[in-house]
């Protein structure tokens, strides 16, 4: 079956005048005649999805679907890092060859109608017996006030007003934007599963009782069900819940690593002729100039920057970038990715842990800084845990004993690896003090000796009040993971299972 539909898509790409309807009958006819063979295993000859020999169930995927709001970011190599002097002379981004897989990512940033739909949710779902939820959900408004100058209204209406419903929600700290991915994952979940038919829509979901993507998995949600899957077990009760096998949830919403970000932002698949890079480029267009060549708006600028000191969008009656402060996120014009904003309007948060980058500090594939393995909870029988009172399933760090004669890790922990952790301490004494399980307070004495932790994390790009230096995708900085700003937002990525072509 599989290699009819890649032969179809072959072909399909061949032959540009064959029609999108012509395209869709073929791929159904071939969906129609592979339906009158039963499959077998290859190595067993036993049929599949057949209840008389076992019932062992093998679902048809025809590729993952596209989730809500994403885009396709095909993946390859890429020299990511600085290719550009440092005039801040930290010299923390060395370039080096890395290869990215395929991922989705947002079109445009999160924006303020998004964040107030998950702010409703939560407070609909725990704000009666559990406010403290929504409480730690909201954004800190009061990031725009500046002690000179005059933004209070942007403090009452920025978030809220319907005027703003579309521009990036900022006041958003990166542990904040990392609990929106989640939730959204399980929104998007939950949606499909009500389109299959297979759950009733419940609005009445209230602390613990509500659909979380991994308690349904372990079977410990079971919401309004409208029609199960038939389950072909013998041992079975005839119909089941879905299965991650089944192939009908999407991967978790989440942060994109600082790679996956930069590799999105340079945009090069529209730069490439046979793998040859035509130009390395220095923003998300080729040229190393800010302005469009655009015949309808040349000379407009590429991105909502601040072009100088003063000067965040040119004189009345021809504003250079249409925005003094953030603008929309569908705004300006989109990288070959189509993906917009990906330099200026707000900065964005990544998933990665700050520490300064060497060529040999990260992996050559699909980098990232950050990595603590967890394992779910499981009882004195050996079963999942309960979920908490919030309805997700809980998490704990692997314990030393349980990865000793592990050769790919030795700690659950890894976010100093190699940096700070007790492998790489200078002071012996301190060495042996630390012990395994150390954290990097013996080489990163936060706020004494530097400003760095393992709570800093990193965002890209340049923002509305940023000079175009920062609009570079390789520039990052930090800030803490609590902390938030008028100018940093964030999108969400998802990881793409199967094929990195994007068939």
């Amino acid at each position: 079956m599989s290699g009819i539909l890649v032969m179809f898509a072959s072909n399909f790409k061949k032959m540009k005048h064959i029609s999108f309807l012509t395209f869709t009958l073929l791929v159904g006819f071939a969906l129609v005649l592979s339906s009158c063979k039963k499959q077998k295993s290859a190595t067993t000859g036993w049929e599949y999805n057949n209840p008389k020999n076992g019932g062992f169930s093998v679902a048809d995927f025809g590729g993952q679907i596209t989730g809500p709001g994403l885009v396709l970011i095909q993946g390859g190599s890429f020299t990511m890092g600085s290719n550009y002097d440092d005039p801040m002379y930290e010299w923390d981004n060395m370039p080096r060859k890395v290869t990215i897989k395929t991922f989705y990512l947002d079109e445009t940033e999160v924006s303020n109608l998004d964040y107030i739909e998950y702010l409703y949710w939560v407070n609909r779902v725990f704000g009666t017996d559990y406010p403290e939820v929504y409480r730690r959900a909201l954004p800190d408004t009061l990031v725009w006030r500046d002690q000179l100058a005059y933004n209070e209204p942007m403090t009452e209406l920025y978030l809220r007003h319907p005027a703003y419903h579309y521009y990036p929600v900022v006041g958003v700290s990166w542990l904040q934007a990392s609990d929106y991915c989640a939730w959204r994952t399980d929104r998007v979940n939950e949606m499909l599963l009500v389109d299959r038919g297979i759950l009733d829509l419940d609005p009445d979901q209230l602390n613990e009782n509500n659909f979380n993507t991994e308690a349904y998995l372990a079977g410990q949600y079971e919401g309004l069900v409208n029609k199960n899957l038939q389950d072909l077990s013998p041992n079975g009760t005839g119909e089941r819940g879905v299965r991650m096998e089944d192939g009908l949830l999407l991967p978790r919403y989440r942060l994109p690593t600082e790679a996956e970000w930069e590799f999105a932002a340079i945009g090069q698949i529209g730069n490439t002729v046979y793998e040859r890079i035509l130009d390395r480029r220095i923003y998300p267009w080729d040229s190393h100039v800010l302005r469009t060549d655009d015949k309808i708006y040349y000379g407009s600028f590429m991105g909502n920057f601040r072009r100088g000191k003063g000067d965040y969008a040119g004189v009345a009656g021809d504003l250079n970038d249409g925005a003094i402060g953030p603008a929309m996120v569908g705004s300006f014009w989109p990288n070959d990715y189509g993906l917009f904003n990906m330099s200026g309007n707000v900065a964005e948060w990544v998933a990665d842990v700050y520490r300064p980058l060497s060529y040999e500090d990260v992996a050559d594939l699909n980098p990232y800084r950050g990595n603590v393995f967890k394992r779910k909870v499981r009882d004195s029988e050996g079963l999942i845990a309960e979920k908490d009172e919030f309805g997700k399933l809980q998490y704990e760090q692997i314990p030393v004993e349980d990865i000793a004669d592990r050769r790919n890790y030795r700690k659950s922990n890894n976010i100093n690896y190699l940096d700070g952790d007790f492998q790489s301490t200078v002071n012996s004494e301190d060495w042996v003090k630390q012990g395994e399980d150390s954290n990097s307070s013996t080489m990163y004495d936060f706020s004494t000796t530097t400003m760095l932790n393992d709570h800093a994390r990193v965002y890209k790009g340049g923002s509305w009040k940023d000079n175009s230096f920062w609009m570079m995708p390789a520039t990052r900085r930090y800030l803490d993971e609590n902390v938030a700003t008028d100018y940093i937002g964030f999108r969400c990525a998802m990881d793409r299972v199967g094929s990195d072509d994007g068939l």
